[in-house]
């Protein structure tokens, strides 16, 4: 296109020419002779030249975007370059003094010679009155304030958000104060100019310091006054008022430059005048550094490096950045500052969100604290990281949405790893979110609940599936987040998916029993089979469940044993742990004993169990007597049964044999034994086999109690 255009530049400055050679002047109309002899005119030539030069030593815009690469010799005479024009910018800065000054000259003598320096100060004078009529007014706004209580979470908020309204409407009264009625009259251009930029200056100057106020609270004078971020009243006074001064020197500067430019000054001048005022901002920097009270009251921080050594560094480094803008070296220098000032914006800002979003007033409300804090921190987090990358790529000129086949190698590179970033940031800060969720929800379920209630089910129910959903989202977020960041850096995750799906299968015939774990155990958890705190059994395995992996489940057998089975081993579970269980007992007595009396004593023993405090809330049915079971070889074998929730019929089983052998003993009522009747001879040794019998049918019974 650039080469069609000075195509078109050259064909026009040729036709005065060609219109000379004719032999016989042809008859043209009055418009094309217009035109023919505005192409005459020696300027319109020259410059016609001019741009069919540029545009013959003008590269391709493809070549141009292919030749990205900067040589040591083009930087070194641009910096030659630049600082020859400081140079003769210095030279020529008396001259171009003088020409503004007789500007400004004719427009002060239009208001009767008054100086801008006199308005200003008089229009300050203005807007810090209209200032104090403010601080009047709002005397009912400070005292509430002054009386705000702050022990809450949004008692802080509220406190904080009302000073700083406060504050902002205090500047706005000054502002109004001074630009607005010195608005009000008519001004020369110039003065007018001058005055406002200046009145904006103090506005931005006051402003800031009140902002600072706001978030450091260097003055305490009463109790309540919260500080936003947490460190001591010497460190809070030193950096709020450096920050406030390096922010107004900052606007003082900017409204000169601006101001220079409006009086004619050249853009070299300028420059030099802002590198100079550049120079008090670095001076503020340093001090404030190398005077600043340690941050650690009251024990210090062990340091690899000393206090000393540190400031050294943050002095050369506050030097390089100015060097690097005096230079002009842009680029690399917002680069340096980005990286500087990121981390310390996020330490501050989790310092802070920490500090307002905590509270102990309740176990609950510091539970909750904690997880806001959280949430909002890493958005916080996000934010800035997210903003930075996108101020770099502005700052570079590279646009993230774009990429094209011209780009280099480095450009495609550093696109992709500032789009990556972009994604990472948000997949983190959403990640972030769910899992503070969920472990909200967890710390939910830790209160335990009436055994056996639909709340308790619902309860364990969410402890087993909530850890496993954590994992999954887990891997799902992070697979999103390499996936979404290989195609910024301009791969092609077609292919990859498609080869991971191929590799995932060639694994799934080499790992059939893990593959086979993991989907049994997803269908035992969809079948709901048990859940964390139950007792189960399957097979030659049981214990109290007592968490899920992917593709095993842990078991802790009452004797204090672990088992970690695989999913695909369980088979059928027999789960001990829900809803009821019958407990049945069984007890001898002697075939003379009165059985309707043991059933009455049996029946009135259950009912006073039931009532039991220990044992009401877990019994369902009482303990009765269902009757003779059997007629055994030494008495009748009575058998009972109780109702009770799982897991609590073994200490009700206790109490309830031990109650029943007292009251059988008291009411005459003799618990049968195995005996054995020897007759006939004297024979020792049939004696002793009928002992020995009985000692052998004594044991086994004692064993199977156990």
């Amino acid at each position: 296109m650039v080469r069609t255009a000075a195509f078109m530049l050259v064909a026009l400055m040729a036709v005065p020419a060609a219109a000379q050679s004719q032999p016989a002047p042809i008859a043209q109309p009055e418009s094309v002779q217009r035109f023919l002899a505005m192409f005459a005119d020696p300027d319109v030539q020259t410059f016609l030249q001019q741009q069919a030069a540029a545009a013959r030593t003008t590269p391709e815009p493809a070549t141009q975007a292919r030749d990205t690469g900067v040589s040591f010799s083009e930087v070194t005479t641009r910096f030659r370059g630049h600082i020859t024009t400081l140079l003769a910018a210095a030279r020529s800065f008396p001259t171009e003094t003088m020409r503004g000054a007789a500007l400004l000259e004719r427009d002060v003598e239009a208001i009767g010679g008054t100086r801008p320096i006199f308005l200003v100060i008089a229009f300050v004078v203005v807007g810090l009155a209209a200032q104090w009529v403010f601080y009047r007014i709002s005397a009912g706004w400070r005292r509430w304030m002054s009386r705000a209580s702050i022990s809450t979470v949004k008692e802080r908020l509220v406190a904080i958000g009302a000073r700083l309204l406060w504050a902002v409407c205090y500047v706005l009264a000054f502002g109004l104060g001074s630009i607005g009625f010195f608005l009000l009259f008519e001004w020369p251009p110039l003065v007018r100019e001058i005055v406002v930029g200046y009145l904006f200056a103090v506005v931005v100057f006051r402003l800031a310091s009140a902002v600072f106020d706001v978030i450091l609270a260097p003055h305490r004078l009463a109790q309540n006054q919260f500080r936003l971020i947490p460190v001591s009243d010497e460190v809070a006074a030193h950096w709020a008022t450096r920050l406030g001064y390096a922010v107004g020197w900052y606007a003082f500067g900017w409204v000169t430059i601006r101001l220079l430019g409006s009086l004619g000054f050249s853009v070299p001048a300028r420059q030099l005048v802002a590198y100079s005022l550049g120079v008090v901002l670095l001076v503020i920097g340093i001090e404030a550094v190398w005077r600043r009270p340690s941050v650690f009251s009251q024990t210090p921080r062990p340091d690899r490096i000393g206090t000393r050594a540190r400031n050294c560094l943050w002095t050369a480094y506050f030097a390089a950045v100015w060097l690097l803008w005096v230079v002009g070296a842009m680029k690399l220098f917002w680069i340096v500052v980005v990286f500087a000032v990121l981390p310390g914006a996020i330490a501050l800002t989790k310092a802070a969100v920490n500090n307002v979003l905590h509270s102990s007033d309740t176990e609950e409300e510091s539970r909750k604290s904690t997880i806001a804090s959280v949430i909002v921190e890493r958005g916080i987090r996000a934010v800035l990281i997210i903003g930075a990358i996108v101020f770099l790529a502005d700052m570079l000129n590279i646009e993230l949405t774009r990429m094209t086949m011209q780009d280099s190698p480095a450009l495609r590179l550093i696109r992709g790893v500032l789009s990556a970033g972009i994604i990472l940031m948000v997949v983190d800060l959403a990640w972030s979110v769910v899992k503070v969720l969920i472990d909200r929800r967890l710390g939910d379920t830790e209160a335990v609940l009436e055994v056996g209630s639909e709340q308790e089910r619902r309860r364990t129910r969410l402890r087993t599936l909530l850890p496993i959903l954590r994992n999954f989202l887990m891997i799902l977020f992070a697979a999103v987040a390499i996936m979404m960041a290989l195609s910024s850096l301009g791969v092609e995750i077609g292919p990859l998916i498609a080869g991971a799906g191929v590799v995932g299968v060639a694994i799934g015939f080499g790992a059939q029993t893990v593959v086979k774990d993991v989907i049994s155990g997803m269908f035992y958890l969809l079948d709901d089979a048990f859940r964390v705190g139950e007792y189960i059994q399957s097979g030659s395995y049981k214990g109290n469940v007592e968490s899920f992996s992917l593709r095993s489940i842990k078991l802790r057998h009452h004797r204090g044993a672990v088992y970690i089975v695989p999913f695909s081993e369980l088979g059928a579970v027999q789960n001990l742990s829900r809803d009821w269980v019958i407990e049945k007992m069984t007890i001898t007595v002697t075939y003379d004993a009165d059985i309707e009396k043991a059933r009455k004593i049996i029946k009135k023993i259950g009912l006073e169990l039931f009532e039991d405090p220990e044992f009401k809330a877990t019994t369902i049915e009482p303990l009765k007597m269902q009757g003779i079971d059997s007629l055994g070889d030494s008495g009748l074998l009575l058998r009972m049964k109780v109702m009770t929730q799982p897991g609590q019929q073994f200490t009700l089983k206790r109490r309830a044999l031990r109650m029943i052998h007292q009251a059988f003993n008291e009411n005459g009522i003799k618990i049968a034994v195995p005996t054995v009747q020897v007759s006939g001879g004297k024979d020792d040794s049939i004696a002793a086999a009928a002992q020995q019998t009985l000692a052998t049918h004594n044991a086994a019974i004692a064993a199977g109690s156990t």
